[in-house]
């Protein structure tokens, strides 16, 4: 019998399930090896209620309608994936975690907006409500992290994702170093490794859309950005922008 694959999306732009979708050739020999059973984005049939041994999910939680369906993926599956920084770490939507929604709402849709009538609530990744198996980070996640994370699960192993920064793979591409040489405030000191260093082989600096990485050299960051004349609040902010929920409950916990 074929393992039996859930994929689902909670509030996000469906970047994931697209990326997923858009594997071609690879996407044929997974099906060809598992059975996706539960997937709105790519199925009309599809079994709501039996056992999954892997679920996918994309998106964060914004309101108690999104917590139960998760409750409920997390009691039918085996393994349970966050794919993508959304699902992560809260993403672009959780960036003002402790503003009360309601102001929220109402700067987007105006003083006549049903501010009060709503189901939207301060975004949260997937580990704030269940226990999450592994994490596929990005904006979106990448196509090989998915491909691989799925072989290794078919295989009975658990994937190890990077833990060390987007510099590292700078260096790896020798690439100019746009902190140092530019003075620019990029990110990849502080954000997950896995991108290739994309942005930067672009002359683009890193904006955190990893999310941050465990291990990181902080003390050292700091002498860079206090001899560049920058600040490490430019370099938070930006972690900010995709990871607002984790770094606050970091910041309460007295971490730097």
């Amino acid at each position: 019998m074929k393992p039996r694959i859930g994929i689902f999306g909670l509030s996000g732009c469906w970047g994931e399930q697209i990326l997923i979708l858009n594997c071609e050739d690879q996407l044929f020999r997974i099906l060809g090896a598992v059975e996706i059973v539960d997937f709105l984005g790519g199925s009309s049939t599809n079994d709501k209620d039996g056992p999954l041994d892997v679920a996918f999910v994309e998106g964060s939680v914004a309101n108690e309608r999104e917590e139960r369906q998760l409750q409920r993926i997390r009691e039918r599956t085996k393994h349970l994936v966050a794919c993508g920084t959304c699902a992560c770490f809260g993403g672009v939507a959780a960036l003002d975690p402790g503003r009360p929604r309601p102001e929220i709402i109402k700067d987007v849709y105006g003083s006549n907006g049903p501010a009060g009538k709503w189901d939207i609530g301060p975004h949260r990744p997937l580990s704030d409500f269940v226990p999450v198996n592994l994490q596929l980070p990005g904006c979106p996640m990448e196509k090989e992290d998915f491909l691989r994370a799925t072989a290794s699960l078919l295989n009975g192993d658990m994937p190890e994702m990077p833990a060390y920064p987007v510099c590292h793979e700078c260096k790896m591409n020798e690439n100019d170093c746009l902190l140092v040489s530019r003075g620019a405030p990029c990110a990849g000191p502080v954000t997950m490794a896995g991108c290739g260093a994309r942005c930067p082989g672009y002359n683009v600096p890193c904006i955190g859309c990893r999310g941050p990485v465990e291990e990181s050299n902080d003390s050292s960051l700091e002498k860079i950005l206090i001899a560049k004349e920058l600040h490490a609040a430019d370099i938070r902010q930006k972690l900010r922008t995709f990871a607002a929920p984790v770094l606050s409950k970091a910041e309460q916990g007295g971490a730097a």
